[in-house]
């Protein structure tokens, strides 16, 4: 798993994934997320338009993250979900909390100034 991280004006901090989001990268995803967080980006988009697959520790790091982002007065919103991770969240239903949006630019457009 790839992860870089780009910093956008209003403080937005879009966490780009290259790879499989699963138990082998779950980990290093959820601690990156934390990280950013911590460096003082609290408005997070993680975009998964890279991500050729998602299983239940992949969430399990999304949740971890949108937990540790909404601690700090921020949020995590996803942008470019693949059809598969699409679908494992309709499935979960976590598609309520997480929302995929269709780019990077509408899920951090939603961010107020």
């Amino acid at each position: 798993m790839e992860i870089t991280v780009d910093t956008r004006e209003g403080g937005v901090a879009v966490l780009r994934l290259e790879g499989r989001l699963d138990m082998l990268s779950a980990a290093d995803v959820k601690q990156r997320i934390a990280q950013t967080v911590e460096d003082g980006h609290r408005r997070l988009v993680v975009d998964l338009g890279r991500v050729l697959f998602l299983d239940s520790s992949g969430l399990g790091a999304l949740i971890g993250g949108l937990k540790a982002a909404r601690l700090a007065g921020g949020d995590l919103r996803i942008a470019r979900p693949s059809e598969q991770a699409r679908m494992i969240l309709e499935l979960t239903t976590l598609d309520r909390v997480l929302r995929p949006h269709d780019s990077v630019e509408e899920a951090a457009g939603g961010y107020a100034s």
